[in-house]
């Protein structure tokens, strides 16, 4: 397991962008994929996106595609989620976790493939 913080949430009004990120500082962090999820009062958590350990394979939910994109900068040991053309619905706690599994070259969209995870970080979208 590795010890995951977001940050990067805030307040942006509809149509706005925001970048939120997941840094850990374990080295092995570079070998798991990491997924993005959210959950918004009285919702149950959702996937968002996902990317590989080599960061050459992501995949979104379909509420996001287009607008969202996942990234990962290994030298970094940090993985971005970029947020363009928001919308109130995108409003929630955002949470980063890491894959069980290293050196997977595909990444799931359940909760249960991810076994770190970390805080979360809120993101508000205003109408």
């Amino acid at each position: 397991q590795v010890q995951l913080v977001e940050s990067g949430g805030g307040l942006v009004q509809a149509g706005g962008s925001l970048r939120v990120s997941c840094a850990a500082s374990e080295r092995t962090f570079s070998w798991l994929g990491v997924g993005w999820f959210r959950q918004a009062p009285g919702k149950e958590r959702e996937f968002v996106a996902a990317i590989n350990w080599k960061g050459d394979s992501t995949h979104y939910a379909a509420s996001v595609k287009g607008r969202f994109t996942i990234s990962r900068d290994n030298a970094k040991n940090t993985v971005y989620l970029q947020m363009n053309s928001l919308k109130p619905d995108d409003t929630a706690v955002y949470y980063c976790a890491a894959d069980k599994t290293y050196f997977s070259d595909y990444v799931g969209d359940s909760p249960v493939s991810f076994d770190s995870w970390g805080q979360g970080t809120q993101v508000t979208v205003s109408s």
